[in-house]
């Protein structure tokens, strides 16, 4: 029997949503240093990329906040323009983890949302530094492995098995997406459905 339910098949008590799930509601989204001199190393970037930007539209049409950062970006250039004529703004930083940039320390702290989900590259330093200090700091957090990358794919795999190891929640990009619309009667669905449609790079 379903938790909240009573044994009535009529029961018009709902079953408890799992908090395992995202919502709009409740996540945010952080893009951190997808940049033009270093995605060029990163293995299958344009599917990267690809999925980076399905994630920002998505969160733009469910009006979630959604964050990003540039490691260095004298020495490693940009975000590349695809991404970056999305995002309202950001904040550069030298430490590897986006939690330690003011801004977005700042933003974060300010902001209500408890999960957030973390997305670019690399997957071995700055993303998975950024996903340590996020669940050291009490945010619950989940990583789209679609949406990540590293030079290696030893470092790549590594970092997904440590940051599943320490408490993140791994997901995909298609998954988020159905997570975040939550209904098929919602009135983004079908744009949602498009998204999902699109052909990869």
């Amino acid at each position: 029997m379903l938790r909240g339910m009573e044994s009535s098949p009529h029961s018009s008590i709902p079953p408890v949503k799992s908090p395992e799930l995202m919502s709009s509601a409740d996540t945010g989204l952080l893009v951190v240093d997808v940049q033009e001199k270093l995605i060029r190393l990163v293995p299958d970037h344009k599917r990267i990329v690809w999925n980076i930007r399905r994630l920002i539209d998505g969160a733009k049409m469910f009006e979630m906040p959604v964050l990003a950062t540039e490691q260095y970006p004298k020495g490693l250039g940009g975000t590349v323009a695809e991404l970056a004529s999305r995002l309202k703004s950001i904040a550069s930083k030298t430490a590897f983890s986006s939690v330690g940039c003011r801004q977005i320390a700042s933003e974060l702290e300010g902001s209500p949302r408890p999960k957030w989900l973390v997305v670019g590259i690399e997957a071995h330093v700055c993303v998975q530094q950024t996903v340590l200090d996020l669940l050291g700091n009490g945010w619950r957090v989940y990583v789209a492995v679609d949406a990540i990358g590293s030079r290696h794919e030893i470092d790549r795999q590594t970092a997904i098995a440590r940051m599943d190891s320490a408490g993140a929640t791994l997901t995909t990009t298609e998954a988020a997406l159905f997570e975040w619309c939550g209904d098929s009667s919602t009135p983004q669905f079908k744009q949602v459905s498009a998204m999902i449609k699109e052909p990869p790079p």
